[in-house]
């Protein structure tokens, strides 16, 4: 289990990119959900011991993070937003060398496990291609065997499917759902469907901060009964954010379609929506922008 408290993270100009980060991981996929500039990749690199928060606890297992980063980099496995190859490389000369800089110093060892890992993650039939001629899926994939040399028992994969085509993200998160199983991994991403698809656990983050954190279904249970929906021509929607709490919209068939949240019925022509992890986001976005809002 990973075990975060109070985690700040401070830059030199004064950002706060963690403000009081506190979150508990259990094993098994956890999905770290929110936009772009939420501190998600700030989160990660603090996780990963790449970054030394300016306060806060991060305890993995029996291991204090930020008092043994060594510690924690001998059972950690890492997929960066932006994950760097020598593209002139062969996929197995790459993987080998990783596999040398982890520890692997027996040629014979190394040899079997570079192998294992090629076939877990579809690419021992490409093994001899140059990185350079692989899609982005396949890259990614290559990226999720380095991060899998040595069996680390925790795995951080930040934004992996941004820019993979749909037949190769659902290979690449069915290798994740796979790896999932008996490790912590977690998945930090701004595409809701990679959470609802994987995760059983998961948390909102947006401003460096945890809006909100629990089972994916029990959030979206949360939500039975508050959301409405309504398709209205764009004209319209000025006025109808300035009457209800628009929580999303959505162009489709030449109109615009809002979700908005209630308690009660607003009728207004307004539909009971079955809602969705996409609504418990834009939902938890919705209130903690109209709060910071209020208080500015």
């Amino acid at each position: 289990m990973l075990q975060i408290n109070d985690l700040v993270h401070q830059y030199p100009n004064g950002v706060r990119a963690l403000d009081g980060v506190s979150l508990t991981v259990p094993r098994g996929m956890f999905g770290l959900l929110g936009p772009n500039g939420a501190g998600k990749s700030t989160l990660m690199r603090c996780i990963a011991t790449l970054q030394t928060p300016t306060a806060g606890h991060i305890q993995f297992g029996d291991i204090d993070v930020v008092r043994d980063p060594e510690l924690l980099r001998r059972t950690l496995g890492y997929l960066p937003q932006d994950f760097g190859v020598y593209p002139r490389v062969s996929a197995l000369d790459m993987l080998d060398h990783m596999a040398i800089l982890k520890g692997f110093a027996d040629a014979a060892e190394r040899k079997t496990e570079v192998e294992r890992l090629l076939e877990q993650v579809n690419l021992y039939g490409v093994r001899k291609k140059a990185l350079a001629g692989f899609s982005g899926g396949m890259r990614q994939r290559f990226g999720i065997a380095q991060a899998l040399i040595g069996g680390p028992s925790l795995i951080i994969v930040d934004e992996p499917t941004a820019g993979l085509d749909p037949e190769e993200r659902n290979r690449f998160l069915n290798l994740l759902a796979e790896i999932g199983e008996s490790v912590v991994v977690i998945l930090s991403t701004h595409i809701v469907e990679d959470v609802s698809d994987l995760c059983q656990t998961m948390a909102v983050m947006d401003g460096g901060r945890i809006l909100r954190q629990g089972a994916p279904a029990q959030l979206t249970a949360d939500l039975k009964g508050r959301i409405w929906a309504k398709a209205v021509d764009k004209s319209e929607i000025a006025a109808m954010r300035a009457r209800y709490a628009v929580i999303s919209t959505r162009l489709s068939g030449g109109r615009t379609v809002l979700h908005i949240l209630s308690d009660n019925d607003p009728g207004d022509g307004f539909a009971p929506h079955s809602g969705g992890l996409e609504d418990v986001y834009f939902s938890t976005l919705h209130g903690a922008r109209s709060l910071a809002a209020k208080a500015a």
